[in-house]
């Protein structure tokens, strides 16, 4: 099956001059989602991940299934101010100004193994701002996973860890 086929692209969102890759109509259709779902547990497992930490909000989409699927703990990666309790957090710069992503203090014990996902890997910038927090949280990170991969923008080149993308977009 072509992931390809089940996601679309809407032109100028959310601003002029971007192709947004939709991935609803994929989530909607059981058996790509199905089929989506599979060859991610296949790339992951390899990585023999104790917990999967998603970002926020479309990686949530991706791992927690895919933690169930793999028998692991899912963790989320939210922006400033979202998680209850405390909280640890790591500013990071964006291509204009800075954004900030935290996870709960008590989320990861050390040396756990964590592999983080999101839908979309494009610039690398927030993949590589989970990357750093987790560590910080005292977590192994052995790798990250997307959906979807915007090869153009060279995100990969951000990343000290092995990346696996389903489906890539050469540009």
């Amino acid at each position: 099956m072509d992931l390809k086929d089940h996601i679309r692209g809407i032109p100028d969102f959310p601003k002029p001059g971007i192709l947004f890759y939709d991935i609803s109509t994929l989530l909607r259709d059981a058996d790509a989602w199905q089929v989506a779902m599979g060859r991610m547990a296949r790339a992951v497992r390899v990585h023999q991940p104790d917990l999967l930490a998603g970002i926020e909000s479309r990686g949530f989409l991706i791992a927690a299934p895919l933690a169930v699927k793999l028998g692991c703990g899912f963790v989320m990666i939210r922006k400033r101010g979202k998680l209850p309790g405390r909280t640890v957090g790591l500013n990071y710069a964006l291509e204009y100004g800075e954004d900030r992503v935290e996870v709960q203090e008590d989320a990861v014990k050390p040396g756990q193994r964590v592999v983080v996902v999101d839908d979309l890997l494009a610039t690398g910038g927030t993949m590589a701002a989970g990357i750093a927090l987790l560590r910080q949280v005292g977590a192994v990170v052995p790798a990250v996973a997307a959906l979807i991969e915007l090869s153009f923008l060279n995100g990969r080149s951000r990343l000290d860890v092995p990346c696996d993308s389903l489906v890539t977009y050469d540009s």
